[in-house]
C-alpha cells in the first residue's frame, strides 16, 4: 500500500517539511539576513547529503550521474536555489512565511503555463478554472479595498502587505516552477537524493561566486555569533534543502508531477496553525478562506 502510493506520501511529507522550513528560515533570515541564510544552509545541506549518500549508496559524490543529468540538474539548482529561493527568503523578511508560502501556491499554475507555452501541453476548462481559483485565493489575502477618503469616495484596491515582498514571493514561485521542470527532465530515474546533491552543489557554487562579487563574507562570519539564528538555520537546512527537496524529487519520480505539486501546495493551509500559535500572527477569516480557495484551485488544476 505504501509502495503503491510512495509518490503521494513523499509529497505529503514534503509539505510538512516545507512548513517547518519556512517558519525557521523566516526567523533565521530576520536575525542574520536572507543572503547569509541561503549560502550557509546550502553548505550545511551539502554536508548532510555527502554523509547520507556515502552511507546509503557507497558514493559520497554523485559521480555516477550522466552528463545530461549534471547539466539539467545544475541549471535547476541555479534557477531554484540561487534565483528563486533568494527571492523567497527576502519575501520571508518583508511579508513573513505564511503570506510568502501562500503566494508560492502559484507554482503549479505557473508550471502548467510553462508546459502550455513551451511544451505545447493543452489546458482544459478545468485547468483554467483551477488557475483562476488559485489566483483568486491568493488575491483575497494580498489585496484589499482601501477605505474611501473625504476627497475620493471610490474604494481603490491596494496590497495588504508590502508590494515588494509580494513580488519577491512571486519571483520565488517562478524560480521553483522552472526548477521543478528542469529537475524532472534531468533526473529521470536517477537517485533522488544524489540528484538533489547536484542541485545543492550548483546552488553553493552560484552563491559562493555571488558573495565574492558582492564582498559579503564578513556577514557570514558574523552570523556564527548569533546562536538562535544558527539553530534556526541548522533545523531549516535539515528539513529544507535535504529532506524537503529530496522528498519533492522522490514525489515527482514516483507519481505525476501534477499530483505531487497539488499535495505539496497545501503548505499555505498547514502553516496557518503554527503561525497563529508560535508567531502570534493575527490571521483574518478572509485570509483563511483565501488560503483554502488557493489550495482548492491547485487541486482542481491537476485532478482533471
Amino acid at each position: 500500500m505504501i509502495q503503491s502510493h510512495l509518490g503521494e506520501l513523499a509529497a505529503l511529507l514534503t509539505a510538512v517539511f516545507w512548513t517547518v522550513t519556512s517558519l525557521v528560515f523566516e526567523a533565521a533570515s530576520r536575525r542574520i539576513g536572507s543572503l547569509t541564510v541561503n549560502i550557509l544552509r546550502l553548505y550545511l545541506a551539502f554536508l548532510i547529503y555527502t554523509l547520507f549518500t556515502w552511507i546509503t549508496r557507497g558514493l559520497a559524490f554523485p559521480l555516477d550521474a550522466s552528463r545530461d543529468a549534471w547539466i539539467w540538474l545544475t541549471l535547476s539548482g541555479l534557477v531554484g536555489f540561487v534565483i528563486g529561493d533568494q527571492f523567497l527568503f527576502q519575501a520571508f523578511v518583508l511579508v513573513g512565511a505564511r503570506v510568502s508560502m501562500l503566494v508560492m501556491a502559484l507554482v503549479p499554475p505557473i508550471t502548467a503555463i510553462i508546459g502550455w507555452a513551451i511544451l505545447g501541453e493543452t489546458l482544459s476548462f478545468y485547468h483554467i478554472t483551477g488557475m483562476a481559483l488559485t489566483i483568486t485565493g491568493v488575491s483575497l489575502v494580498v489585496i484589499k479595498r482601501q477605505s474611501p477618503s473625504l476627497n475620493n469616495r471610490r474604494r481603490k484596491l491596494q496590497f495588504s502587505y508590502p508590494v515588494t515582498g509580494v513580488l519577491f514571493a512571486f519571483g520565488g514561485a517562478v524560480g521553483q516552477a522552472v526548477g521543478l521542470v528542469l529537475s524532472k527532465y534531468g533526473m529521470k530515474d536517477y537517485n533522488a537524493f544524489a540528484a538533489s546533491q547536484i542541485r545543492v552543489l550548483a546552488g553553493m557554487a552560484g552563491f559562493t561566486i555571488l558573495f565574492f562579487v558582492l564582498r559579503r563574507w564578513k556577514e557570514v562570519w558574523k552570523a556564527f555569533g548569533n546562536q538562535k539564528g544558527m539553530i534556526n538555520l541548522s533545523v531549516g537546512s535539515l528539513f529544507g534543502p535535504f529532506l524537503g527537496v529530496s522528498f519533492s524529487l522522490l514525489a515527482v519520480q514516483h507519481t505525476h508531477t501534477g499530483i505531487a505539486s497539488t499535495i505539496m501546495a497545501i503548505v499555505p493551509v498547514l502553516i496557518i496553525p503554527p503561525a497563529i500559535l508560535l508567531h502570534r500572527e493575527k490571521v483574518s477569516v478572509k485570509e483563511i478562506i483565501g488560503a483554502f480557495i488557493a489550495v482548492a484551485g491547485v487541486a482542481m488544476l491537476f485532478m482533471y
